[in-house]
């Protein structure tokens, strides 16, 4: 058998081509959507509550943003679990999230966003105290009009 390699010129060998694998970790799509999501007036992520932190869940991965990666389609499928502001339209704001996780994952990854699926979990409502706040505020400035 190793007279056989002998003879043989090492150019008669044929290579197979060489594969390139690229792997994404959730975490960084998790930072990609946390980066988008944070430029998006009138939303917010879920948090943590007291039970998490004191268990040590959810260190490793943000909270309302999980991420499935398809291999053999090269795509990606995200779901975001936010909290919207009182008197926001939310069909509107669920569409401009939409669109602007596909454009920053698409560019930043390279790879299809099969599908962007946004949940509602909560309303922001604005306490009474921080009203208040605004419309003293308001007159404040208006006084110093006049």
């Amino acid at each position: 058998m190793y007279d056989k390699l002998k003879n043989m010129d090492a150019r008669e060998i044929e290579l197979p081509e060489t594969v390139f694998i690229r792997d994404i970790e959730t975490r960084v799509f998790q930072a990609i959507a946390l980066q988008c999501l944070a430029k998006i007036e009138g939303i917010s992520l879920l948090e943590g509550n007291l039970f998490d932190s004191l268990l040590g869940r959810d260190l490793e991965r943000v909270k309302g943003i999980h991420v499935e990666q398809d291999q053999k389609k090269h795509s990606v499928d995200i779901r975001v679990e936010i909290n919207i502001q009182y008197g926001l339209s939310i069909p509107e704001k669920a569409e401009e999230v939409q669109t602007k996780l596909v454009e920053e994952i698409s560019r930043w990854s390279g790879l299809h966003v099969a599908t962007v699926h946004v949940i509602f979990k909560n309303m922001i409502i604005p306490s009474v105290d921080s009203q208040k706040k605004e419309e003293s505020d308001a007159n404040t400035e208006m006084e110093e009009v006049f």
